[in-house]
């Protein structure tokens, strides 16, 4: 008697869903927002000077650098499952640092969850690169916003408040959130990507592509801008909690701004639309327009309140920012070049990552925090004047002809 044979079916890993990428995201933004007011003003603590906090954050920002450009490189050679682990255990591993205390301690924390950040954002594109086409990319993108935007908002106020209450409190929730990472992830099944897939040559380097960058006006006008953008927002998460303590306002209301500039971030779906009825150019420059404004208010403001009122104000414009300061950068690249233009893109997040501190502590050298927002309301100013460059028809849905 011949027994029939079972067939064997082969087993992979369910695609997953786009709410299940966001749900990952959102685990990641309850780390960095729990911590977003607390690390700064911690450290700030400890050493009781905004000039060693700007060193020490310039230096933070070098290793994100350098971390930024290993972790491709190093994917070739460790599963990406693993590197993915890897970068939330190091957010663990901060978490335990910080619970150490002492400035040393703070100071390993603060360098273990920058390099975190950096391997948990290359390896999540990855995935999301992997299992969507490009037409479900900005729907994955637009439902991570929003599921962050509640971590966002509610992390910084509620780390600060924490951070008094009890000391530990704020690292351990941290914790808690980088173990749910893992466990998520895991559950997912995500692996090392799509198990069955033709290569398609070695991976971009964005090295390569610097040269062809630099010969692009429009794409280094578009990474400006981000850089910039994302230097306003160093500018309000490290040095305004240190305003509001210099200037006897307290060590709670810098974090608490910051949860209700974040809160904004809900309200991206209706900048967006409004976006597309006006232009990309007014968008951009308007936004730049209000930062320099505001934050050359702050710089020179006659009361403390004024100060912090500005700088909200200046965070509202960076919300615009982020809607809308991307698009000249990414409409500007041609399309054979995207993936490999995306990954220089991406550097302006490092950049300003040391940029930002660095100018601060030659800042502080001299001047107190205002001096910072100054500085830093300049630079939006000499970015609008750029943004000038961008055509007033970018992003217009052109009429077809009749």
């Amino acid at each position: 008697m011949i027994t029939p044979r079972v067939p064997v079916h082969l087993s992979h890993s369910p695609t997953p869903s786009i709410s299940a990428f966001a749900f990952l995201a959102s685990l990641e933004a309850g780390v960095r927002g729990i911590l977003l007011s607390v690390m700064p003003l911690a450290i700030y603590r400890e050493v009781g000077d905004a000039a060693l906090v700007s060193r020490l954050y310039f230096m933070v920002g070098i290793v994100s650098l350098i971390a930024g450009l290993l972790v491709p490189w190093g994917t070739r050679f460790v599963p990406r499952r693993w590197m993915m682990t890897f970068g939330a255990s190091l957010y663990v591993a901060g978490a335990g640092l910080a619970l150490a205390g002492g400035p040393t301690g703070l100071q390993l924390a603060l360098m273990s969850n920058a390099v975190a950040t950096i391997t948990l954002w290359v390896c999540l594109n990855a995935y999301l690169l992997d299992y969507f086409v490009r037409s479900d990319i900005g729907r994955a993108e637009s439902r991570r916003m929003f599921y962050s935007a509640t971590m966002w908002t509610i992390g910084p106020v509620a780390g600060v408040w924490l951070l008094d209450v009890w000391y530990p409190a704020p690292f351990l929730v941290a914790g808690t959130f980088a173990l749910g990472i893992i466990g998520a992830f895991w559950r997912l099944r995500l692996g090392d990507g799509k198990q069955i897939r033709k290569a398609r040559g070695p991976a971009a380097n964005p090295l390569a592509y610097l040269n062809r960058f630099m010969m692009q006006p429009r794409l280094i006008a578009g990474w400006t801008f981000a850089v910039v953008r994302s230097c306003g927002w160093w500018v309000i998460v490290v040095y305004l909690p240190i305003y509001c303590i210099e200037s006897g306002l307290g060590d709670r209301l810098g974090g608490t701004v910051l949860s209700v500039i974040n809160a904004l971030l809900f309200s991206a779906p209706l900048i967006l639309r409004w976006v597309q009825r006006a232009s990309v150019r007014y968008a951009v420059r308007l936004g730049f327009a209000v930062a320099c404004v505001m934050l050359l208010f702050a710089s020179v403001a006659p009361l403390p309140w004024m100060a912090v009122a500005a700088v909200f104000a200046a965070g509202a414009a960076l919300i615009l920012l982020d809607v809308a300061g991307s698009l000249p950068f990414l409409m500007a690249v041609k399309p054979s070049e995207r993936t490999e233009m995306a990954a220089v893109y991406s550097t302006f997040r490092d950049v300003s990552g040391f940029v930002t501190p660095g100018v601060a502590w030659l800042v502080l050298l001299a001047a107190p925090v205002t001096g910072v927002f100054a500085v830093c309301g300049l630079a939006m100013g000499a970015t609008w004047a750029l943004a000038s460059r961008v055509h007033p028809r970018l992003g217009a849905i052109r009429q077809s002809a009749a």
